[in-house]
C-alpha cells in the first residue's frame, strides 16, 4: 500500500471568513517563522538546582498568538535583547 491518492480524492477548500487569520501586522523571517518582538520584562526569579542556579525572566511578548508572557533564561535573552535590560534598567 502505498501512502498516495487519486486527484479526484481532493475536494474543493471553502474557506470559513471568521476562522481566517489577518496577516497584517505580522511579520515574517526568511524561513517563514513568526518575528515576535519582547515588549517588556514583567517578573525575574532564580531557578535553584542541586548545584547550580538560573536566573530566569518573565518576558511579555507582542504576539498575535500563542501565550503572551513566557519564562526565559537571563544569560540567553540578554545576549539577544540588550536593549530591553536597557530600557528596564532607566526606569
Amino acid at each position: 500500500v502505498h501512502n498516495t491518492f487519486h486527484v479526484s480524492n481532493l475536494k474543493k477548500c471553502h474557506a470559513d471568513e471568521p476562522l481566517a487569520v489577518p496577516l497584517d501586522g505580522l511579520h515574517f523571517d526568511d524561513k517563514l517563522q513568526f518575528v515576535e518582538k519582547p515588549v517588556e520584562i514583567i517578573d525575574r526569579e532564580v531557578k535553584r538546582l542541586k548545584q547550580s542556579r538560573i536566573p530566569l525572566v518573565k518576558v511579555r511578548w507582542n504576539s498575535k498568538r500563542g501565550p503572551e508572557f513566557t519564562w526565559e533564561r537571563e544569560d540567553q535573552f540578554r545576549k539577544k535583547y540588550p536593549h530591553i535590560f536597557a530600557s528596564t534598567a532607566s526606569t
